[in-house]
């Protein structure tokens, strides 16, 4: 593991200091001292694909920092049908402050790490530090700003630009450790195409023809029929309707 080195590593638990949550997620608001007493009830898991995290009207005792792969929000109806409804990447909260059930179904869609911690613990910090309330209401807000896009997106984009938009979102986010001002990207498809095709309010052959249209077109180039490669970010977003 390789450790990054600053000045602000001086006390920090080893267990955080390669973290990205440290860096640029809701612990990044703790001090050296708050950092430490998390850690002792902290835990880090591997999650393999399929595995559920929190299911719907579940008791919330925990929460967690996904540190690596995505995770996947669906809600269920009544009659089981279910609706993905968002994703979450590294370094994203997973959990719900203040409320007693979950009202969501998390699900690790590929192989995930989460760095995960007591319910009491986090509140009683939240109370203690008002930046960590800070991150965790801006983490909120930033999640609403992008479900509204998403409307957008579902609302009023075409097959094409939904398609586009979906790998525009997988390529900037999926590597937390990838340089933002980056021109290109490469990655595994996180969904299956039923998983996308869900997810984008299309059928499995629309998404699986705009794929192809794609490529064909020189966009994107696939491997293996999920190894993605964008050579240029910027005409996807062009392709995306952005």
């Amino acid at each position: 593991m390789t450790v990054r080195q600053d000045v602000h590593s001086a006390g920090i638990p080893v267990l955080c200091q390669s973290c990205e949550a440290r860096h640029r997620g809701v612990c990044g608001a703790l001090d050296s001292d708050q950092l430490v007493g998390l850690a002792k009830t902290s835990s880090r898991h591997k999650i393999e694909p399929g595995v559920e995290l929190i299911g719907d009207a579940e008791t919330v005792d925990s929460y967690s920092n996904v540190l690596s792969g995505v995770v996947k929000l669906t809600k269920s109806l009544s009659d089981g049908r279910q609706q993905i409804v968002g994703l979450q990447f590294a370094p994203d909260f997973l959990g719900r402050p203040f409320k007693a059930e979950s009202a969501i179904n998390a699900e690790a869609a590929t192989n995930v790490s989460l760095c995960s911690f007591p319910k009491t613990a986090i509140e009683r910090m939240m109370k203690e530090s008002p930046e960590l309330e800070h991150r965790l209401l801006r983490q909120t807000l930033n999640e609403l700003d992008e479900a509204r896009e998403w409307m957008v997106t579902l609302g009023r984009k075409t097959a094409s630009e939904k398609v586009a938009s979906f790998l525009l979102m997988i390529a900037r986010n999926i590597d937390p450790t990838a340089d933002p001002a980056a021109r290109s990207a490469t990655f595994d498809l996180p969904l299956t195409r039923a998983d996308i095709a869900d997810f984008l309010g299309l059928t499995i052959e629309t998404v699986s023809r705009q794929l192809t249209r794609l490529r064909t077109e020189g966009v994107i180039r696939i491997d293996n029929n999920r190894h993605v490669t964008v050579d240029s970010l910027a005409r996807l977003e062009q392709r995306s309707g952005a």
